[in-house]
C-alpha cells in the first residue's frame, strides 16, 4: 500500500470513530470543528461510507436505519426550532394525515434556515407561543424539540384557516379519547394562542 493510501484509511478510520462517538451523525461544521477535512468527507460520500440526509449533513451508511429520517435531519439541521402543527399531530398520533412536509416553528425574527431536503412548512411564532409547550423528545440518537399534544392542538386552532377544520377537529377528537388528555392545559394554551372561545364549544360538545 502506498503512503498515500495509508495516510487515507487512516482518516477515514480517524473520521469514521468520530462519527460513531456522535452515533454515525455529524454536520459539515461539526466535523470540520473535530479536525475532519471537507476533501475527507466528500471522499467518505463518494466511497459509499457516508451517505448525505440533506445539505451538510451525513450519516455513517452501515448505521441501522433511521426511524424518523425527516424529523432527525430537521431536528439536526434547525435544532433552534420545533416540530409544530401537521408533523406534531403525526409524531403525537393525533390525526391521520400523511404530512408531505416538516412543519417547523421558528421564532419570529430569526434567520430563515435552508434545508434542501425533506421539505419543509415554517410558521413564524411570537416569543410567548414559541416557548411553550416544549418537548425534547430522543429520536434515533438526535434530540428533536417537538410541540406536546396539548399545545399542538391549541396551535392547529390558532392556525385552522390554512389547515382545515377537519384536520383541526380530527385532532381535537383524537386527544379527547385519549386518556389521560388534560383539559385545563390544553385550554391554557387555548388562552395564549387566542383561541380558548373557539375551542370552547367544540371540547365542550365532545366532554
Amino acid at each position: 500500500m502506498s503512503p498515500r493510501m495509508e495516510a487515507s484509511g487512516q482518516r477515514f478510520r480517524a473520521a469514521r470513530t468520530l462519527f460513531r462517538k456522535r452515533k454515525g451523525l455529524l454536520r459539515m461544521s461539526e466535523a470540520l470543528k473535530f479536525g475532519i477535512t471537507r476533501k475527507t468527507l466528500y471522499a467518505m460520500r463518494d466511497a459509499g461510507v457516508l451517505e448525505p440526509l440533506s445539505r451538510g449533513l451525513y450519516r455513517l451508511k452501515d448505521m441501522e436505519p433511521l426511524g424518523d429520517p425527516d424529523l432527525v435531519t430537521v431536528g439536526a439541521r434547525i435544532p433552534k426550532g420545533v416540530i409544530c402543527l401537521i408533523s406534531a399531530l403525526a409524531y403525537h398520533e393525533l390525526t391521520t394525515q400523511v404530512p408531505h412536509a416538516v412543519d417547523v416553528a421558528l421564532l419570529r425574527g430569526s434567520e430563515r434556515p435552508r434545508v434542501d431536503y425533506p421539505p419543509v412548512r415554517l410558521f413564524w411564532f411570537s416569543r410567548a407561543s414559541f416557548q411553550e409547550g416544549i418537548e425534547v423528545h430522543k429520536l434515533d440518537a438526535v434530540h428533536v424539540r417537538i410541540y406536546g399534544p396539548e399545545k399542538t392542538v391549541a396551535d392547529c386552532f390558532k392556525y385552522r384557516n390554512k389547515l382545515g377544520m377537519e384536520v383541526t377537529l380530527e385532532a381535537l377528537r383524537l386527544w379527547r379519547q385519549r386518556r389521560g388528555s388534560k383539559i385545563e392545559t390544553l385550554l391554557t394554551y387555548a388562552r395564549h394562542c387566542r383561541v380558548e372561545k373557539v375551542i370552547r364549544p367544540y371540547l365542550e360538545t365532545l366532554v
